[in-house]
């Protein structure tokens, strides 16, 4: 069964969680974190979301964040989300292009 489409209301806040494939590590250096926060800032800005506060742990990250548009969300997402990652050998990190 599909997952049902969401529902955006632009300006109303939304809390959004990641978590590692198979609850591995999101996050394996402290240069990890800087990264994952420097891109959820450039994400947040080009995308027009607000962020209101962010939770990183080791394994999983929680945003709450207000969407300006009704497609802000779902692209802000994409970017950060889905296609961020992090190689467990370090040999790679960043966004996918």
């Amino acid at each position: 069964m599909p997952r049902r489409t969401r529902i955006v209301v632009p300006g109303i806040p939304w809390h959004i969680i990641q978590r590692g494939n198979n609850r591995s590590a999101c996050f394996y250096t402290d240069d990890d974190y800087h990264k994952y926060l420097e891109t959820l800032k450039e994400q947040a800005d080009k995308y027009d979301c607000l962020i209101h506060a962010y939770c990183l742990m080791t394994n999983h990250v929680h945003l709450l964040l207000t969407p300006m548009h009704e497609e802000s969300a779902s692209l802000f997402r994409y970017k950060l989300i889905n296609n961020y990652f992090i190689d467990p050998d370090q040999s790679d990190i960043g966004i996918y292009n």
